[in-house]
């Protein structure tokens, strides 16, 4: 799988985009958003989006986030494939708590999963 044809993203644009109130979905599992995520972000697991894409906007930008940057990509693919422009977020959301960044969740769990 090659990240050529998806537009990517740093943690940091995340965090300006995320300031800026912009749309965050993130495609793990519930199990994993629980154990911390990106404050307001969406949850739609990736095995769901195809069949929930109507609930993802169109008239903003939409960023995607799982928990290291992989299913993220599938996500952007997903929605490009109905017509949704949307950004990856390569480090996902160990990235984001590594930087430090505010957390929902229980994320001193975070870095224990299996994914």
């Amino acid at each position: 799988m090659t990240t050529a044809d998806v537009a990517e993203c740093s943690v940091g644009d995340l965090y300006s985009a995320w300031k800026g109130d912009e749309y965050i979905l993130d495609v793990r599992e519930p199990d994993e958003y629980a154990e911390g995520h990106v404050p307001s972000a969406v949850l739609i697991p990736l095995g769901e989006l195809a069949a929930r894409v109507g609930e993802v906007p169109r008239d903003r930008p939409v960023y995607v986030v799982c928990r290291s940057g992989r299913r993220s990509l599938t996500g952007v693919r997903t929605l490009a494939a109905s017509g949704i422009e949307a950004t990856s977020v390569s480090g996902g959301t160990l990235g984001w708590i590594a930087a430090g960044y505010p957390v929902s969740g229980r994320p001193h769990l975070a870095g224990t999963t299996r994914r």
